[in-house]
């Protein structure tokens, strides 16, 4: 239920697939919203309408959109993320569209244009940005304490079955609609670097098929980038034991690293030092989804600007399709070419 004293935001989800429910949950959650849901698989639409008890629900976007939600949040595949968000833009909707932002920048333009026109707010979501222990990292090592940064390292697995046990049967199984590690996982982790050290200019990429059964999309990825200055370097793999995300920052006057498996960030400056800790509190299942939520609600009215901007999201678009581009031609890619 809404606050009493403030009017809940109408809130629609499109596409209610596993994301798209937690999405639903969490705007839930935060007490300040009418929910409603759109979904094309009439099965799927009852069960999670039933689920949540969320009276309105539709079966197309344009129904749903007649009905003048004031949120639209795009929990599609990837590839339909920029049509959608722009129908509900100029429908006269804010929108939050799940990452990555698209597959290709067909229509992103048109996007951008929809959303200045019709004066909307638009952010992509990004999940990073709202964890405690990263959001302090960076303002520590933006405010220079540890010196100018030179030095990012990203070090990242999981066993992608045990957390996506459908995974060969969803999305996640054609790069078209945005499967992955590069356009599933990997994003993430560049949109944090990104956020913290500046935008990446130029990379080299491998990448392979290694483990997962049942897809021949790329589950390990390594990237070598440069933020102007500044050295990067990024592991990932979707079929490791342990789940660890691990970000370092190595400045000029010390190191700054994030552990999102330990909900800390953690710093070292005197040269073979010890670490000192900054634990954040132990984060529930949809803790930061919650904070997303809120913070996204914030952006409507105005109280705050979108975590993750499109302007943002573009650019990080960008290193997804020069990572892509890379691994097939074998060479350095230019984001800033891509980005134009």
């Amino acid at each position: 239920m809404a606050n009493e004293t403030t009017m809940a935001h109408r809130v629609l989800i499109a596409g209610v697939g596993s994301i798209g429910e937690r999405h639903l949950r969490c705007f839930a959650e935060t007490g300040r919203t009418q929910m409603m849901l759109c979904e094309v698989n009439a099965e799927l639409r009852a069960t999670i309408s039933e689920r949540y008890r969320v009276a309105d629900s539709f079966a197309d976007l344009d129904t749903a959109l007649a009905n003048q939600p004031d949120v639209v949040v795009i929990c599609t595949p990837a590839h339909l993320h920029i049509a959608m968000a722009t129908i509900a833009a100029i429908s006269g909707a804010h929108v939050l569209i799940e990452k990555p932002l698209s597959t290709s920048f067909h229509g992103v333009e048109r996007l951008e244009e929809a959303i200045r026109s019709h004066q909307r707010i638009a952010g992509v979501a990004y999940i990073y940005r709202t964890h405690p222990a990263l959001t302090a990292m960076r303002e520590a090592v933006r405010s220079g304490r540890f010196g100018k940064p030179v030095q990012i390292v990203a070090t990242c697995g999981q066993h992608f079955p045990l957390y996506r046990p459908a995974y060969r049967t969803i999305y996640y199984r054609d790069r078209a609609t945005g499967g992955g590690a590069v356009q599933d996982a990997l994003t993430h982790v560049m949109n944090a670097a990104e956020w913290i050290v500046g935008p990446v200019t130029r990379l080299v990429a491998d990448l392979d098929h290694q483990v997962l059964d049942g897809v021949d999309v790329e589950d390990t990825v390594h990237v070598l980038t440069r933020h102007g200055s500044i050295m990067g370097s990024f592991s990932l793999n979707q079929h490791q034991a342990p789940n660890e995300v691990t970000l370092t920052i190595v400045c000029t006057n010390g190191t700054a690293r994030f552990e999102y498996h330990n909900c800390r960030w953690r710093w070292m400056t005197e040269p073979g030092g010890a670490w000192t800790d900054e634990p954040a509190a132990m984060l529930e299942r949809d803790t930061l989804f919650v904070k997303q939520a809120n913070a996204f609600l914030d952006a409507i009215e105005n109280k705050a600007e979108p975590l993750c901007s499109l302007s943002d999201a573009r650019q990080t678009l960008a290193v997804n399709l020069a990572i892509l581009r890379s691994a097939q031609s074998g060479g350095w890619e230019s984001v800033l070419e891509i980005n134009r």
